[in-house]
């Protein structure tokens, strides 16, 4: 697999993972993990940082030759 299409891939897999983090905001969901209720602003930090490692793998997919 070259760097391209694994930068690509991990991209387009940080985005989704992003989305699913606004859409927990947006509609209130609540997350509990064996009977522990995980806060709101787990999502807002887990959205920032796979939102800035979508960004990247997806521009280095760009830039990959």
């Amino acid at each position: 697999m070259s760097q391209k299409t694994f930068s690509l891939i991990a991209g387009v897999f940080f985005l989704l993972m992003a989305v699913s983090h606004v859409l927990r905001i947006t509609s209130g969901a609540t997350v509990v993990i064996q009977h522990t209720l995980i806060p709101m602003w787990a999502s807002w930090i887990a959205f920032v940082v796979t939102g800035y490692l979508a960004y990247q793998g997806i521009t280095l997919a760009q830039k990959s030759v």
